[in-house]
């Protein structure tokens, strides 16, 4: 048994990072201390100063646990490997997990390749980025091999044999044809030494070469040669992503700045490289609620900048952030060189910090938005469907659907919403076992019947008191039907001993919803309400959900062969029939000595195929 106050006393007085565990043992938080004893104690003192949140953590910890480290530096390393690998659900998180896309120049080999890359590795490799656009470094790169013909392959070429045939880039005139020594080894160099000029922003030189190419190509009347020249100069001249190698200093910079509104932050982050503004990108931040305007950016700095491969050299914030010290010297130590942290208050720097800012308010406008549309046709439907129906405290509903043709093959589907969502995690369907015939009522008698049970004998199982899948039970049962299905429901759940309530989902004559049936009574709604836009939602769904299934079965039964019931047939010797008969017609009138003929089909599997038709 975990015993916290004395487990406080056994807190060393190191740095270090410790975590938080619920009864469950998931880990709910994560955080780094300068002094491990001091840090964590204050947790469990008085709760007068303490947020919310950090209230509502602490009451949930089981236990904790904590690992020393040799400095605070090493303990912000870890606390951000460890918030990146857990999501603990207190912290304060990026939602967003991004990474952004690298040209990547092989130079250390005999003859490099221009790769795709989403990882910065130590290694030879010459990296150009960081591109906020993977379509943008796959035209460029598509763009490289069309202009200076660098090879495609991942070939040792040292190992290619005389036999091999040179690649179809070669012949479509996108690689030189280094494997067939169709280019020696210093021009294919000076040809990587192009590209790495091109990608380093010398378009000029490049518009230079076509420009000459595409003239001598007009001379010679090879107008095709000439149009493709032509084009790969406009693609040239339309590349505004000027990019410069890493290694090379100049002025690269990230800018910072967020806005918040309720529960809800947006951080925008621009990207400015070689003094031009390269991208931009925003992110959602959560758990921020009773969190400080800098504590929300420190946090941000922390898990972007251990994610992301590329360090700038300066990044200008808003505000300034906490930790300042540890986090330079972590960056920097990264990075490789000197990191610098700015907070302008005016001229340019300012104002670009100001552009952020504003962009990071108009995508937070239209988030807030987009989340009052999505809360009126989620839980405000629910809330109208309460007025309706007279009952509180709605969350999950479940609707059911029959799906056969002609009777046959008859199935069910449950689909499920919370909170006006749907859930499809506990979507379900049933295929029909006791009832035969088009029988509706006796087929939802059936699902209701095994879908309850299931669910009573699945919490019955639980010691914990956790419920998920049928162990939930439903707010409201939303019926495909009248009055006759919901009978049917009310009986099932009597016999059961269950109360839940039930509305049938009435259809006017045209199969579209016109009201609910419930207690009793037909209750119409407005056709223009959000309940009457989540109910036929739902009903919709139901269906859809219960024919996919339907038509899936009928799917499986078609491609079921009569061979498949001849013993000693499998998919290969019904295969080996089919070659050799190509009619099912003709295999059914064969005599054994032309059974036989067929390859694998021994005579007594001959015999058996044609005591089988006999």
């Amino acid at each position: 048994m975990f015993n916290i106050e004395e487990e406080l006393k056994k807190l060393p007085d190191k740095p270090g990072v410790y975590i938080m565990h619920n009864a469950k043992d998931e880990i709910i938080y994560v955080g780094k201390a300068i002094v491990l004893k001091n840090r964590v104690r204050q947790y469990f003192q008085s709760s007068r100063n303490h947020t919310a949140k950090i209230r509502r953590m602490v009451s949930q910890v089981e236990y904790f646990e904590y690992i020393v480290t040799d400095s605070e530096r090493e303990a912000l390393v870890l606390e951000c490997n460890l918030i990146k690998e857990h999501r603990p659900k207190y912290n304060t998180m990026l939602k967003d997990d991004k990474s952004y896309p690298y040209i990547k120049v092989t130079v250390d080999e005999d003859y490099p390749r221009v790769l795709f890359s989403r990882l910065m590795k130590r290694d030879k490799a010459k990296y150009f980025g960081p591109y906020t656009s993977a379509n943008a470094v796959k035209d460029v790169i598509d763009l490289i091999h069309k202009i200076f013909l660098i090879r495609h392959c991942n070939k040792n070429l040292d190992k290619v044999k005389d036999s091999d045939r040179v690649c179809l880039y070669y012949h479509i005139g996108q690689c030189s044809g280094p494997c067939k020594g169709m280019i020696s080894k210093e021009d294919y160099r000076a040809n990587v030494n192009e590209v790495l000029s091109f990608l380093n922003g010398d378009y000029s030189r490049v518009i230079s070469i076509l420009t000459e190419k595409m003239n001598k190509a007009s001379a010679d009347l090879d107008f095709e040669n000439a149009a493709n020249y032509r084009d790969l100069i406009e693609s040239v001249k339309k590349l505004e992503e000027k990019q410069k190698v890493n290694s090379v200093d100049g002025d690269d910079r990230d800018v910072i700045a967020f806005a918040r509104e309720g529960k809800e932050t947006v951080v925008a982050i621009f990207f400015v490289r070689d003094g031009k503004v390269l991208g931009r990108e925003h992110f959602h931040m959560k758990n921020v609620e009773d969190e400080a305007d800098s504590a929300v950016i420190t946090a941000f700095v922390k898990q972007f900048y251990s994610g992301t491969p590329y360090l700038p050299k300066e990044i200008m914030c808003e505000l300034p952030i906490e930790e300042e010290e540890e986090i330079r010297d972590w960056l920097s130590d990264k990075r490789g060189n000197k990191v610098t942290f700015r907070y302008p208050q005016r001229g340019e720097k300012h104002k670009l910090v100001e552009l952020a800012k504003r962009n990071a308010e108009v995508v937070i406008t239209a988030d807030m938005d987009k989340i009052k549309r999505e809360e009126a046709r989620t839980i405000g439907a629910l809330r109208e469907l309460e007025e309706l129906i007279g009952l509180k405290g709605l969350k999950r509903l479940e609707a059911y659907d029959i799906s056969h043709i002609s009777g046959t093959e008859t199935v069910a589907s449950m689909v499920v919403t919370e909170n006006g969502k749907a859930k499809k995690s506990d979507y379900r369907r049933f295929r029909l076992t006791t009832v035969k015939g088009p029988d509706d009522y006796k087929s939802m008698e059936e699902v209701l019947t095994r879908r309850f049970k299931h669910g009573m004998e699945e919490k019955n199982r639980r010691d914990d008191g956790h419920l998920s899948g049928f162990s939930v039970f439903p707010d409201v049962l939303m019926m495909d039907g009248g009055k006759g299905q919901v009978n049917v429901a009310l009986r099932v759940l009597d016999e059961l001993g269950l109360d839940i309530p039930v509305c049938g989902m009435v259809k006017d004559d045209h199969h579209r919803t016109r009201g609910l049936y419930f207690n009793n009574e037909e209750i119409d709604f407005p056709n223009n309400s959000e309940a009457f836009n989540m109910i036929t939602r739902m009903q919709d769904e139901a269906h859809r959900f219960a024919i996919e299934y339907h038509r899936s079965l009928r799917s499986k039964e078609q491609v079921h062969s009569v061979l498949d019931d001849i013993k000693g047939v499998g998919p290969k010797k019904r295969k080996a029939l089919m070659q050799h008969f190509q009619d099912i017609d003709k295999i059914r009138e064969a005599p054994v000595e032309e059974l036989k003929k067929v390859p694998g089909i021994t005579e007594s599997l001959a015999l058996e195929i044609y005591n089988f038709f006999s």
